[in-house]
């Protein structure tokens, strides 16, 4: 027996619904992995934020000119 090319790679074809499903999922992954990085960048910068705000010392109020 030799060994052919339909035995190994049998085309498949994949139906649109599947395709559009595969696609979401992907684009769903991709969505989530950006805003978890967006909400870890964001509460990084607020820390330093309010970090940088507790070391300055309270601006003094201004006199007010008659």
């Amino acid at each position: 027996m030799t060994a052919t090319r339909e035995q190994f790679f049998k085309p498949t074809r994949t139906s649109a619904a599947s395709k559009a499903e595969e696609t979401n999922s992907v684009a769903k992954g991709i969505i989530a992995q950006e805003t978890a990085a967006r909400d870890k960048k964001t509460e990084k910068l607020k820390a330093l934020r309010l970090a940088k705000e507790a070391a300055e010392p309270a601006p003094l109020p201004k006199k007010k000119r008659k």
